[in-house]
């Protein structure tokens, strides 16, 4: 614990939805829900004023309709956020080399390390300079916790929302937390937080009154003596500047479980691939192969392989996650699927794979000759789901550290432009378009604008950008030659 409170949490206000509205001029002040739109989509994020509605994160996105029939339901998009997100990351490595992101939205930040501040006075100066400076650069707000402790810095900003600056004096820590839950703690979760109610634990002040052996004795020794640590306000975590992933993966949810046995293999071949061009975008190479099916009956399996070396290779990944999946029992349907690479490293060994990828390649040559030609990904029928790249899974539609969180709803290759719109071969094959609710368009005629929504044949979309006056609606035909999807604008303040 430090004698002063220098270290900051910055937590972004409901940050997707936020963003989504001060990119999208007619959703500002409206409800808007971000997650996933299939059927077994979940919210990633909802703005304040769909919470006034019960909205909350990882509830079904079906549950969030009807809580918030009025309310604009969008699919994230990744990209914008972490654009977004590198900035206001830039304004807190402004105050200190020390800054530990812990998601898009939220890092800590040792104040004392960049002097930016080595008293009360001052931090909060910086505080609210801060977040001053993040709605300048773009437009959106965020809560900036301050105390002598990482734990106690994350419960001040959460305290402190929205839009707000809680700063907890060294010396009060103890009185603060009394009367809180004891869900405000770290680690405490329903389950927890349950048990301890049982015992007639409700707040922090009764969490410290119980003693450390009585913790110990309900909840095992590791998570008891942390525990009670944790009602004192005792926390000596230092901020770590850089925070190594641990593994990178991408999964996908589908709408309907899926039976066939050469979809399934086609899909984990599809998933191999995205999970290679992530690992390969963070300059890792990885030796363990990861594959997770999640069943009919939500029993989840997970396999792993460990290869001689670390690769990159999206053969390699291909071949590994195929023979996991010949392990795996899929009877009865799947409704989940993802791969994963673990045991990264910052290097290939190219060598102990090259068998592998001259085999492969001799394999693509004898079947191009063979059948004349290669159709295209999709083309077959196989993929009748929606990659969208942005979360329409049940699992979730938000990112973390070394994890693609939910990133579509199983299926089609033919996505473009951050999801906007996916390509798939219809029952009287033709291609059928489907453009996702919140995605980047653009109009031969009407220029730049987001896709309200669509179905019967149409598609809505409200032409505004961001900085904007509310624009105007107009609707077409979804296979309309002059609409196509377009990359998202930066906000005003990031261009």
């Amino acid at each position: 614990m430090r004698s002063a409170p220098t270290i900051l949490h910055l937590d972004m206000d409901a940050f997707y939805a936020s963003v989504e509205q001060a990119s999208k001029p007619s959703l500002r002040g409206k409800a808007v829900i971000v997650g996933g739109l299939g059927p077994r989509g979940v919210v990633a994020t909802a703005s304040y004023e769909a919470r006034r509605f019960g909205v909350h994160s990882a509830m079904p996105m079906a549950q969030a309709r009807r809580l918030c029939p009025n309310g604009a339901c969008l699919i994230p998009r990744f990209s914008l956020y972490r654009e977004v997100s590198e900035l206001v990351m830039g304004l807190l490595r402004e105050l200190s080399p020390l800054v530990e992101p812990l998601s898009l939205d939220e890092a800590f930040v040792d104040l004392e390390a960049g002097s930016a501040a080595f008293d009360a006075a001052g931090a909060r100066a910086v505080g609210e300079r801060l977040r001053a400076d993040i709605t300048a650069a773009t437009g959106l707000s965020g809560s900036v916790g301050l105390a002598g402790s990482k734990m106690l810095a994350k419960v001040a900003s959460e305290e402190a929302k929205p839009d707000g600056l809680l700063l907890i004096e060294p010396g009060t820590e103890r009185e603060l937390l009394a009367p809180m839950s004891v869900r405000t703690l770290p680690g405490v979760g329903p389950a927890t937080g349950e048990h301890l109610r049982r015992a007639g634990i409700t707040t922090v002040g009764e969490l410290a009154e119980a003693g450390e052996d009585e913790l110990v004795r309900m909840v095992g020794r590791a998570h008891g003596a942390g525990l009670y640590r944790m009602a004192l306000g005792l926390d000596d975590r230092p901020v770590v500047a850089e925070r190594d992933a641990k593994s990178v993966s991408v999964e996908d949810t589908f709408d309907v479980d899926l039976h066939d046995r050469v979809r399934i293999r086609h899909e984990v071949q599809r998933l191999a691939d995205r999970c290679v061009g992530r690992l390969r975008a963070s300059g890792h190479s990885g030796r363990t192969i990861v594959l997770k099916v999640r069943r009919y009956d939500f029993s989840t399996l997970t396999r792993s392989e460990t290869l001689r070396g670390p690769t990159d290779d999206p053969a390699v990944v291909r071949e590994a996650a195929a023979r996991l999946l010949e392990g795996v029992d899929t009877t009865g349907g799947v409704r989940l699927l993802g791969v994963g690479v673990t045991g990264l490293a910052d290097y290939t060994q190219e060598d102990l794979f090259a068998q592998v990828r001259a085999a492969e390649a001799d394999g693509e040559a004898d079947g191009a000759e063979e059948n004349g030609a290669v159709a295209p990904d999709g083309a077959d029928g196989s993929s009748g789901g929606v990659e969208a790249g942005a979360g329409d899974g049940v699992e979730g539609a938000g990112e973390a550290t070394g994890t693609d969180g939910a990133s579509g709803t199983g299926g089609a290759a033919g996505g473009t432009a951050g999801g906007a719109v996916v390509t798939a071969v219809g029952s009287e094959g033709g291609v059928v378009r489907h453009w996702a609710a919140g995605s980047d368009v653009r109009h031969a005629v009407y220029g730049l604008g987001w896709v309200q929504g669509s179905g019967v044949g149409r598609v809505t979309v409200r032409f505004e950008q961001p900085g904007t006056q509310p624009g105007r609606v107009r609707t077409f035909r979804v296979d309309d030659p002059e609409l196509e999807p377009s990359d998202p604008l930066p906000l005003v303040g990031t261009a």
